[in-house]
């Protein structure tokens, strides 16, 4: 039977981790680091067009592929996600 350590105390409401954007946390082995905000690429204002794509401009969509492409690696770095090489 295998055994597990309980990183909370067994609240009904669940646990938090990392209070404040300050705090470092990391899964899986990575380097603990604070909160890590959100790529200006994602914000990026795409608008409604008739091209196949949706994309007015490849602009628009080349921030959108870097906004997904920065969360990744992110995800990564913080041990979450692997197997971005």
């Amino acid at each position: 039977m295998p055994t597990y350590e309980r990183l909370d105390y067994g609240s009904p409401d669940g646990s938090h981790w990392g209070g404040v954007s300050s705090d470092a946390i990391a899964f899986r082995g990575a380097t603990p680091t604070s909160a890590q905000g959100i790529s200006t690429a994602i914000s990026t204002t795409v608008s409604i067009s008739t091209s196949p794509y949706g994309f007015s401009t490849s602009s628009e969509a080349m921030a959108l592929v870097n906004a997904v492409s920065t969360m990744a690696r992110r995800l990564v770095s913080t041990g979450l996600f692997y197997g971005l090489d």
